[in-house]
């Protein structure tokens, strides 16, 4: 693998460099939306407002908003509507019959819930961005509150978060990597800097004291080498394929592996755990000040470091690990059927329902520890975070989202480093083929 990563390498893979270069430039645009302001924003009041509540939890909203939401940008709704709508869709589709039915169409099948899941970002978004813009009136953060300011929040906001959704398809298309978490993942790279600026501007002002900061460097570095390891993390099913004959030849039989990762959903149960307990709490952060009596409950329950908060956190991932693995990224019933079309077999295992059901078996307690160790990087560094009151970009979430799509987007990378090389190898053989073939002009003689 070190091979197919040399500078050599990249500059021969011609399409890979015009995929990356792609992917770059979409998520520029992105950054760049991030600091054009929605009009009507008093920014001083804003910015005294964020700096109060940069360690609770508009810190948390911030950083899936690439900051945007500190600034009130364009994107400050980030992408969070299409992932709460793709979170409920996919539920729905689980439940739901028809949408059983549309999901095993295919590719047709495909876009008509893909379609779904866009009407329901605009639906939450608007719910969303309507909420905001009374939030800011409320919280005297509009220069000229009224409708027009509202109908014109709604609109910019609306849009930036539809031109995001689309963003993010087109590098998952056209780019490397998955767009929507590619998203994410810049948003919190480009605020880092700054985070640890202020980190240890609180360390040379005695805010925080030497001891404390070592010690949350090293839990952050141990964070991240836990992460790498975990995520891997494989477990290897045996299959062994029989002898087959085709033609006049007889093919020995092969033996291979069926790898399963430890945490197959990768870092989705943690972006859509983190939608949800951001989905409620948006409006409710603007408007503390004004608020009744159940927002200021749900701040006070919900906010990062609460018991609640941190038990439904937990939950929530548990339960979106079990699943996106068994209904997306590794559904036994498709694995098994694949393997039967092959010839291929657990040994010990009949082909068909006995090995879906040892799949099953296998998954669900591998899926035990994948889910336990997700709940376990999110929630310990999010509980001291919260106890010393520092920057959400030292989350354990952080840290999976940016040890995931980097590991993700590498691996593909890698990927169509390799196929580029088998392309060049082919080619090589054909030509070498054809120079052989055109000198000896004429053809041997064939035996009889």
């Amino acid at each position: 693998m070190a091979a197919n990563m040399s500078w050599g390498a990249f500059g021969k893979a011609t399409e890979l460099r015009q995929r990356i270069f792609f992917t770059i430039g979409l998520l520029i645009v992105y950054r760049i939306g991030t600091y054009i302001p929605v009009p009507g924003i008093d920014a001083q009041e804003l910015r005294n407002f964020f700096d109060q509540a940069s360690a609770g939890l508009g810190g948390v909203l911030n950083m899936f908003t690439g900051g945007a939401i500190s600034r009130m940008g364009i994107f400050a709704l980030g992408i969070m509507p299409y992932i709460s709508s793709s979170i409920i869709v996919q539920l729905l589709t689980a439940m739901v019959p028809q949408l059983q039915q549309l999901k095993k169409e295919g590719e047709q099948g495909r876009k008509k819930i893909n379609q779904y899941t866009r009407y329901g970002t605009v639906f939450l978004a608007t719910f969303q961005a309507y909420g905001l813009a009374v939030s800011l009136e409320a919280g005297d953060l509009a220069t000229d509150p009224g409708w027009y300011f509202r109908a014109a929040t709604v609109i910019t906001l609306v849009g930036g978060t539809m031109f995001l959704m689309w963003l993010g398809e087109q590098i998952t298309a056209r780019g490397i990597g998955n767009g929507i978490s590619l998203i994410i993942f810049v948003g919190i790279i480009a605020e880092i800097p700054a985070a640890l600026a202020q980190f240890f501007e609180s360390g040379r002002t005695g805010a925080l004291s030497t001891p404390v900061v070592l010690g949350v460097i090293v839990m952050l570095l141990a964070t991240l080498t836990f992460v790498v390891f975990m995520e891997r993390s494989l477990r290897k099913i045996h299959i062994q394929y029989p002898r087959r004959q085709a033609g006049m030849k007889m093919y020995e039989g092969g033996s291979s592996h069926l790898p399963i990762k430890v945490n197959p959903a990768g870092v989705i149960p943690a972006i859509f755990a983190s939608s949800l307990l951001l989905l409620p709490t948006t409006v409710a952060t603007f408007s503390q000040a004004q608020s009744g009596p159940v927002m200021a409950t749900i701040l006070a329950y919900f906010g990062p470091g609460q018991p609640l908060y941190l038990a439904f956190f937990a939950g929530m991932i548990i339960f979106f690990t079990f699943f996106y693995t068994f209904n997306v990224s590794f559904k036994t019933d498709d694995v098994a059927e694949n393997l039967q079309n092959q010839n291929g077999f657990v040994p010990g295992i009949r082909p068909g329902k006995k090995t879906e059901e040892y799949l099953d078996y296998v998954v669900t307690r591998i899926l035990v520890l994948g889910s336990a160790y997700l709940a376990l990087v999110c929630l310990l560094p999010e509980i001291v975070r919260a106890e010393l009151t520092i920057t959400a970009y030292f989350g354990g979430t952080s840290i999976l989202i940016i040890v995931s799509v980097g590991m993700d987007t590498v691996q593909q990378i890698q990927s169509h480093l390799l196929a580029h090389q088998y392309e060049g190898l082919i080619e090589k053989s054909q030509l070498r083929g054809k120079r052989r073939g055109g000198k000896t002009g004429k053809k041997a003689p064939v035996r009889r």
